[in-house]
Formats: structure tokens, sequence, C-alpha cells
């Protein structure tokens, strides 16, 4: 049986807006998130059946995304892992909330075996309004995503919210209660979602080419987690939370051992702040300079004395560094 033969879906639910309610359904603001279990979900989706196709639904977690947090991550992995190694089972689809959507979709592009992505897709997808609201758009969401699961030779990790889909690299929230909140930058995105049917523009992601972390089974076992802050530059700043980060990190016996830096422009740091972050590097910590732009990425200057992000948003450097410093 070959990768685009397989028609077993299995949806993996972790809680997020798509599974929230509230108490009127002109509501999409007051509602509690993670209250509807995934049963519900594929239900209210009427997740069209045939062709082969077969939608299996599990329950990994219950949370609000912005609560998102490394057991979580542990759990999806495992499940995810699991179910992709199956010969029977094509894809996984993800929902997610949109909060943190971006660093698990991250993640599960960096953690899960590198060939298993080359041959089978993980899909993400969410809801900006809650499931009991009068136009709930988690219905439609995951119907999109289990189309583009099941698109011959899809692969890797991706995203799909108001029938655009972006690829784990360049996906990221951009929008606070917009419907279509999602956006891949100056790449773009993958594809769009047109009447149940995919429209591809751009080729399906790649696995990272180079693995220098733990194995998908080690980062799932992992009992202690190295602690990476993110901190941004602003007017103002002296550089005094970089020594405070540390000082807290050994009051509390849990050492900072890495730092994003989220600097302005081409990831430029006032002079203060880079002095206090280049004399913790020399002291060990592991510091990655970022930009909080939201466009474009941070260019090497030679000779720059703090390595960039290669491209990647600050909340992404972090979970890399996590996963190299284990």
């Amino acid at each position: 049986m070959t990768a685009n033969d397989q028609k077993i879906v299995v949806v993996l639910a972790t809680g997020g807006t798509i599974a929230g309610t509230a108490a009127s359904a002109d509501d999409s603001i007051g509602y509690r998130a993670a209250q509807l279990g995934v049963d519900d979900l594929l239900k209210a989706a009427a997740v069209p059946v045939g062709n082969g196709i077969e939608v299996m639904g599990e329950e990994v977690a219950q949370v609000d995304s912005k609560d998102m947090d490394f057991a979580v991550w542990q759990r999806l992995l495992r499940r995810t892992s699991h179910w992709l190694s199956r010969p029977d089972v094509r894809s996984v689809v993800v929902t997610h909330g949109t909060d943190t959507l971006e660093e698990t979709a991250w993640f599960l592009h960096l953690a899960l075996d590198a060939q298993i992505l080359r041959a089978k897709p993980v899909v993400f997808t969410c809801a900006m309004r809650p499931a009991t609201s009068s136009a709930a758009d988690g219905p439609q969401n995951l119907r999109d995503a289990i189309a583009v699961a099941t698109d011959p030779g899809a692969r890797g990790v991706m995203a799909v919210c108001a029938g655009v889909v972006h690829g784990a690299t360049d996906v990221q929230k951009a929008h606070t209660y917009r419907l279509d909140a999602f956006d891949s930058g100056d790449a773009g995105p993958l594809g769009y979602v047109e009447d149940g049917g995919l429209r591809k523009v751009r080729a399906w992601p790649d696995p990272p080419k180079v693995r220098v972390w733990a194995t998908a089974e080690a980062i799932a076992s992992t009992v202690r987690w190295p602690r990476v802050e993110i901190i941004m530059n602003h007017a103002g700043t002296d550089g005094a939370i970089v020594p405070a980060l540390l000082a807290h990190g050994e009051r509390s016996c849990n050492p900072v051992l890495g730092v994003v830096v989220s600097g302005t422009g081409n990831g430029s740091l006032h002079h203060t702040l880079e002095m206090e972050l280049l004399k913790a590097r020399a002291s060990g910590l592991q510091v990655v300079r970022a930009t909080r732009c939201a466009r474009g990425r941070v260019i090497p200057v030679p000779g720059q004395a703090i390595p960039d992000s290669d491209g990647q948003s600050p909340v992404k450097a972090r979970v890399s560094m996590l996963l190299r410093l284990m």
C-alpha cells in the first residue's frame, strides 16, 4: 500500500477556540475555550466520508492554547508519532487554539521523524469563533484541513485556516480577531482550499535537512526541559533584564540556559542590552538574535557577535533553541 492509497485520517484534538462554548450564539469573545470533545467537533463538521476515507478522532488535551505547555507537546508528539507510523494511516489533523498554534506546529516540524514527514502530512487547524457562535468557522476549517490531509502527495507540517494553507516554517498569527488570522510573511501561503479541493501555489514543506537534537522518543520522554526566555529590544531599555533573569534562575534552581532577543529592525539592539547579552554569552548563555518585525528576516552582518535566528520568528527561534539544548 502506498502513502497515497492510505485514507485513514486521525484527528487529534487539543482544545482551543474551535472547541469553545459561550452562553450566547452572538458571543465570540466572552467564551470558554476547550469545552467540546473531538467527537463533537467531527459531528459539527459533518466530515464527508467515502472514496476510501475514514476519519478517527482522539482527545490529546483540553487546553486554551495560551496555556500550552511542554507536557501537552510531549503527549501530542507521542500520539502523532504513533499514528503516522501506522501504514494504514494517511495523515494526522490537529485541532489547536490559535494563540500558540505556530509554536506547536514548528515544534512538530522539528521533532517528528523527518522520513515520515517526507511521506505524510500533519495538518493543524483552528477557529477564531467558538463552536456555539451563530457563524462558527471551526467546522469549515476542519473540513478544509481534512481535504488537505487527504490530497495526493501531501506531506510535511501545515496549518489551514479560512481556506488558506500555510507551512509550519512560515505561519504566524497576524490578526487578533479576523477569521483569516494567519499569515506566511514574504514566503506566501502554500495554497488555498476551494470548494473542497486544494489549489497549490508552492511546494509542500520540507522537513529539516539536519537534526542536531534528540529523537522524537527522547523529546517525548524528557522530564526537565531547558529554560529559554524571550526578551524584546525597545526604546529606553537598559539591559537590566538580562542579569535579573539569570539571578532569578539561579535562585529558583531553574537556570536560564538560553535567550532569544527580539530585536528592532534587522535584529538591532540597544547598546546596553547588547553589552549585557554579550557578557552573559561569554559565561555560557546561548543567545540568538531575531526581529520583532512582522515581515522580513534578520540579515546576517559579517562579524556580528550574536548569531541570527536563520529567519525564524522569536517564538520559533525559542522552540529551536529548546530542542538544541536538550
